[in-house]
């Protein structure tokens, strides 16, 4: 097979996935149904190494996942996030819910290393799956790598029509208040900062150390250079620290990230305004349905079993922690279990879904505005801690345990 079929062929996949999902708003996830036929094809016609004969070898796909994970933590503003502590408390509660459960109960049931494998991948994307894959992979666990990335696949079923079921009660619960007159809805201005946080706003911080660089020589290699930069400075502590104590420079390079737009090193998502994220993204795609060539009907039905146990028992785990965690921060229940959730699929889903939701429950506009300000912002910023930043840190945690 040429170099350039494969690649028309493995980004078709990536672009039916795409359409399927914006047909179906996001109901059914772009990333199973590109799952699917990334197996289909395997298990056919493709070569096993379709994804390198395309251009995409492993090490270009690392090169991807530190400039993302850098890029991932300039979106992060503790002063963006104040306004919604609850949230981020409800969110961590949930993700201890998930851990709390499968480390017991999943550990009895699926063995200690299964469920090691599954907790990052439930409580984040892609990047958390592919470190976990990689792990298990590198660990000799070829069908725990496997199982990484179809838990990742496969966990939007669960939490698409739990969440959407209750949002809808939480949006009449507000809409009962709301027409009674005992809430209002809330300001604009007051949910701009969540929004702009978790939904990887357009505001950019300043370049302080910059702020006298004529905007022409800002160039797209400028900003890539010092992105990856950064990135190789999360690599180089991380090596240093090795002999002493071992961190994941995955982990760092979110620190890092956050660190240097802090600092006005980097600018808010510059990888996208260096035009290089979509490209980015689609090779860490790539190379994350890669690992399902190692898939093996056998090998799927194996994994079955902990796939389906372990999502369950995650959603559980979730729902009592976010229960105790609204019942102490005086949120109501079904808010908060949407909050915790949105790890099993952040955004723009948690986005989206809420948006279905409002548009459900009435047709008055001002109706709409008020359950908007007091549902869309939790969703995001929830989305935002559990998948953008948890996750990271779970799985360079966690991968250490292989």
């Amino acid at each position: 097979m040429s170099q350039m079929l494969a690649l028309v062929i493995i980004v078709g996949i990536l672009l039916i996935g795409d359409l399927v999902a914006v047909r179906t708003k996001a109901w059914v996830p772009s990333m199973f149904v590109c799952a699917v036929l990334f197996l289909a094809g395997f298990w056919t016609f493709f070569p096993k190494d379709i994804v390198s004969i395309a251009g995409v070898p492993p090490v270009v796909a690392t090169m991807m996942m530190y400039l993302l994970i850098t890029n991932m933590g300039t979106l992060l503003s503790l002063n963006e996030l104040k306004n919604q502590w609850k949230t981020i408390v409800i969110a961590l509660f949930g993700i201890l819910g998930i851990i709390a459960v499968l480390m017991t109960i999943g550990s009895l049931m699926f063995g200690f290393k299964t469920v090691v494998v599954a907790i990052p991948p439930l409580v984040g994307g892609v990047v958390s799956a592919l470190i976990m894959s990689e792990g298990a992979r590198e660990a000799g666990f070829a069908s725990l790598s496997v199982f990484a990335i179809v838990i990742y696949v496969a966990q939007g079923f669960a939490g698409y029509p739990i969440t959407s079921i209750v949002l809808k009660k939480e949006g009449k619960r507000l809409l009962n208040l709301y027409r009674s007159g005992e809430i209002t809805a809330i300001k604009a201005k007051e949910t701009a900062p969540a929004e702009v946080a978790a939904a990887s706003a357009v505001a950019q911080p300043e370049l302080k150390l910059f702020k006298n660089l004529p905007e022409k020589y800002n160039t797209d290699f400028f900003k890539l250079f010092r992105l990856a930069f950064v990135a190789f400075l999360a690599y180089l502590v991380s090596a240093i620290a090795a002999p002493v104590v071992s961190i994941s420079p995955f982990v760092l390079c979110l620190l890092f990230g956050v660190i240097a737009s802090s600092a006005g090193f980097l600018e808010k998502q510059v990888l996208q305004k260096a035009n290089g994220f979509g490209m980015a993204l689609m090779v860490l795609m790539l190379f994350i349905f890669d690992g399902l060539k190692q898939a093996t009907p056998s090998m799927m039905v194996e994994i079955l079993y902990p796939l389906i146990g372990s999502i369950i028992l995650a959603v559980l785990g979730m729902y009592i922690f976010s229960y105790i965690a609204g019942k102490m921060l005086k949120v109501s229940k079904h808010m908060a279990f949407a909050v915790s959730l949105t790890a099993l699929y952040g955004f723009p889903a948690d986005y989206i879904i809420t948006n279905e939701v409002i548009k459900s429950l009435t047709e008055d506009e001002k109706e709409r505005e008020m359950l908007t300000s007091h549902m869309l912002p939790p969703m995001l910023v929830g989305g935002f801690i559990t998948v953008t930043i948890v996750s990271v840190i779970l799985a360079g945690i966690f991968v250490g345990f292989l």
